[in-house]
Parts: C-alpha cells; sequence; structure tokens
C-alpha cells in the first residue's frame, strides 16, 4: 500500500439504494480528496455503475464480495453465515492492511460487528459507540451513541464522552470541545442511577471540558459541541429529529 495515499475501502453494495448511489458518491469522494476507493461488491454490478459514470482522474479499484448484507438480518447471522458479504470483505481489508478505513451506508449493525470481531477495538475501549452530527442553531453537535450499545455501563458513556472529544477535536477543529450527558434536568443529581454515576466519571476527568447535564431541547442550540447518551436514547432521540424535520417539511410545502 502507497505510503503517501489514503486507502478507503467503501461497501459499496450498502444503504437503501445499493451501487446507483454509493458508486457515484465514492466517485466523487475520491476525486475531492484523492484517496484511492476500493469498491467492495459484485463485480458484474459495480462494472456496470463505472461504464455508466465513466469516472476519470480517479483510484478506484473493484474487490468482488458476491454476498450482501440484508437490512432485515441480525448481524450475528451475517457475522458467521455471511463470510463474503461485502461488508465483511472490506472490513478484513482493513485488518490485512489493504486499506486504512471503511465506508459504509449499509445495515449498522453488521458494520459495527464486523468493525469489533473483524477490525478489532482500539485498546481500552470496551464498547462501540455509533456517532451522529446534528444541526443546531450554531454548529453541528456530535452525538453519540445512537446506537450501537443499547445497554451501557456508566463507565461505557464515559468513554463515548472521550470519543465524542477526540472527534470534536480533530475532524470539527474544535479546540476545547464543551461535552454535556443528556439527561431529564441540567441540574446535577438528575437523571437515573446509569446517568448519575457517568456524571461523577466525567466531573473528575480533568482532559475534558465537561458542560454538566443537558436536556433533549439543548441538542439544537449549539451549547455544546458534544452530547452523550446511552445508545437506546440516542437512537430515539435521532429519530425523533429525523421524524420532526420530515414532518415539518410536510407540512409547510402543505401550507
Amino acid at each position: 500500500m502507497s505510503s503517501n495515499k489514503t486507502v478507503i475501502a467503501v461497501d459499496a453494495m450498502g444503504g437503501d439504494l445499493g451501487p446507483s448511489v454509493v458508486v457515484p458518491g465514492a466517485i466523487e469522494a475520491a476525486r475531492q480528496t484523492g484517496a484511492k476507493i476500493l469498491l467492495v461488491g459484485n463485480e458484474a454490478t459495480l462494472d456496470g455503475e463505472l461504464n455508466r459514470l465513466s469516472p476519470s482522474g480517479v483510484d478506484l479499484e473493484i474487490v468482488h464480495a458476491p454476498e450482501v448484507a440484508g437490512m432485515d438480518e441480525k448481524p450475528s447471522d451475517i457475522l458467521r453465515r455471511k463470510k463474503n458479504a461485502s461488508i465483511q470483505v472490506a472490513c478484513r481489508l482493513v485488518r490485512d492492511g489493504a486499506a486504512q478505513g471503511v465506508v459504509s451506508a449499509g445495515h449498522s449493525g453488521a458494520s459495527v460487528a464486523c468493525g469489533m470481531f473483524i477490525m478489532g477495538r482500539i485498546p481500552g475501549v470496551e464498547r462501540p459507540a455509533l456517532a451522529s452530527l446534528l444541526p443546531t442553531e450554531k454548529e453541528p453537535v456530535v452525538l453519540l451513541d445512537v446506537g450501537a450499545t443499547v445497554d451501557c455501563k456508566p463507565y461505557n458513556i464515559f468513554q463515548f464522552g472521550l470519543m465524542g472529544d477526540a472527534f470534536a477535536r480533530d475532524i470539527l477543529n474544535k479546540e476545547a470541545p464543551r461535552v454535556g450527558l443528556l439527561s431529564i434536568g441540567e441540574e446535577e443529581g438528575k437523571g437515573n442511577s446509569q446517568v448519575k454515576e457517568a456524571y461523577e466519571l466525567f466531573k473528575m476527568a480533568q482532559n475534558l471540558n465537561f458542560s454538566g447535564n443537558i436536556e433533549g431541547r439543548d441538542l439544537f442550540t449549539g451549547d455544546v459541541d458534544v452530547a452523550v447518551c446511552d445508545g437506546f436514547v440516542g437512537n430515539v432521540a435521532l429519530k425523533l429529529s429525523e421524524g420532526l424535520g420530515l414532518s415539518l417539511s410536510r407540512v409547510l410545502k402543505r401550507e
């Protein structure tokens, strides 16, 4: 692998619309970043997409993977029974050093499972988290976890805060990201036992800019850069936000 070029394995079969959306997006990403893209999926299907789009000036390579992770399949079943699924093959490319990262718009559960058991976790990280960028009145906020780990210990939530802080620093260029703990009240001592214990861990962390508890309504003010919660609460918050946006759009169009 070239030492001066980033190589990304893309699960080209993932997503609601599959290669018809993923392949054009991968081409545009390669064009904008100069990265090499490994399109992982059914070779005949991907060849057809590339012939239709006729990309030029980008570094693309197809890696054949004959199976697809269905959105209705359990992650554990995909991991055990579909060794040639595009998401599995993409993760093995990273594990084996042929790529430096994986991108998938497909089955999030399968992506998390394959990431954990094929690529492995960062040393010290107990549980994975999914992060989502939400628009706010100011700048985007990182919300995590939004569904990777629905049953959390307080220490897991604290680690999500550390990961969100790193993301905000390195990706959003925040010098001292403000980290908020999503709860049912702003005051210290509000929340269930899980949140209360996590709060105490955040208070003791000298390397975090902890802003205390935040409520659901605070997600969109832009007053924090990172909002932390367990995967159950985060997924509900994310889907509620998506649904509200769609409903408001339909109401405005109707009016």
